[in-house]
């Protein structure tokens, strides 16, 4: 239990903050606003982080995957799996939000550009948002997919350049590592700049925003245990039927509890691995797909990212609503998911996406993350054995229906 509370310790932390500071705004009402500034700055300076911190981990993260040249069928089949059951994650918390609808009981001004730009044909639109037409457009956060599409592209002309392209690579991992050391520095200031930022949002718009909070979590709990249950059991009977629905609840325990002890994807890949082995999970599809899974295959993180953007639209009073809206969050989903880590309390890289591609106000990022922090548990569980069971998919696709018989556990 000690070690558990270790471990949840910043979590723990940064949500009294916020406790903390909404009593404060609850206390001292608009007049809290003079510390405002603090959570500025907090904001600020993950914005001022994000544009390298991007580039950095996605062109390492693809430049350092040597299995793709080795292993081209486990890549292909993964990365379909992944992809469709993100889809799948994000399609199931959808619904929920549109039944329930959270953030819908308080409504903060969002503020309107100067200028209204014309209105663009779809082609223009998916050209702008892929690229920019000139290369220091990359450095601004309003060209994030832009950003991502050069960053993959960057990952693989390295990956392919082979030796003489290893500097490089270790270039990116190098710059990664450090960027990801400042992300952890500046997220010591976090309590403080969340507290503030809670204290004068609250101060300002009252407890309706607190009641919003607590019916999101509502929605979110259930949900993830719903499709945990549901959508697991299903994916393992599609993978290996009664036996490998029976194999998988009878070996998914350990990394489960793993990952809500650690509240880590990457620190809960070696029990993992053993689940995976235990199942009857080849060798080298396990050690390919799970590695790479506890960093860009997140179906919690596809839940949570869906639950906050039908939060945010609530909150901002935007209409959350239409086909071309559901798709657009879906398809942001999935990216949030990709660029998420696998470290404990990871997802404020999601959370700038979103609010980024959705063209969103700057205060949206800490209304956002407080959910972030309090289902970051039951996300990273998700997130885990989901890695497992697509480890079970991928093995049916490329060793057929018998595979189980091949691979007795």
């Amino acid at each position: 239990m000690k070690d558990k509370l270790k471990s949840y310790r910043f979590p723990i932390i940064l949500l009294a903050s916020i406790i903390i500071g909404s009593i404060i705004g609850l206390i001292f009402g608009k007049d809290v606003t003079v510390i405002k500034p603090l959570g500025d700055l907090f904001i600020n300076l993950l914005f001022m982080i994000v544009i390298p911190l991007v580039f950095f981990t996605i062109s390492s993260a693809i430049a350092n995957m040597d299995s793709m040249k080795r292993l081209g069928k486990i890549m292909g089949s993964m990365l379909s799996v992944f992809v469709s059951t993100g889809i799948i994650a994000a399609v199931f918390m959808l619904v929920a939000t549109v039944i329930f609808q959270p953030g819908s009981g308080v409504d903060i001004p969002r503020i309107k550009p100067d200028e209204v730009q014309e209105k663009m044909s779809f082609s223009e639109q998916l050209v702008n948002t892929l690229t920019v037409s000139d290369f220091v457009d990359l450095f601004s956060r309003d060209n994030m997919l832009a950003l991502i599409v050069f960053s993959v592209l960057i990952g693989v002309a390295t990956g392919l350049t082979g030796e003489k392209g290893r500097a490089f690579t270790t270039f990116l991992t190098s710059g990664s590592e450090v960027f990801m050391k400042i992300i952890q520095l500046v997220m010591y200031y976090a309590p403080i700049g969340l507290g503030a930022y809670f204290a004068s949002l609250v101060g300002e718009f009252g407890a309706e925003l607190i009641g919003d909070y607590a019916k999101a979590v509502i929605i979110y709990y259930p949900v993830s245990v719903l499709y945990f249950a549901i959508g697991f059991t299903l994916y393992a009977f599609i993978a290996g039927g009664k036996k490998g629905v029976a194999r998988f609840w009878k070996n998914i325990l350990a990394p489960a509890a793993t990952s809500l002890g650690t509240g880590s994807s990457v620190a809960s890949l070696p029990a993992n691995l053993q689940a995976a082995k235990q199942i009857g999970v080849p060798k080298d599809i396990r050690e390919t797909v799970l590695p790479l899974g506890a960093t860009i295959h997140m179906d919690g993180s596809c839940l949570s990212a869906m639950l906050k953007i039908a939060f945010v639209f609530g909150v901002f009073n935007m209409d959350f609503s239409g086909i071309d809206t559901f798709l657009t969050a879906i398809g942001i989903c999935l990216l949030s998911g990709i660029v998420m880590s696998g470290i404990p309390g990871g997802g404020f890289m999601g959370e700038m996406m979103i609010i980024t591609l959705y063209g969103l106000p700057l205060e949206a990022l800490p209304i956002i993350s407080a959910i972030g922090i309090v289902v970051d548990a039951p996300a990273t569980m998700i997130n885990v054995t989901g890695d497992t069971v697509t480890s079970m998919l991928v093995t049916r696709h490329l060793e057929g229906k018998d595979w189980m018989e091949k691979s007795p556990a």
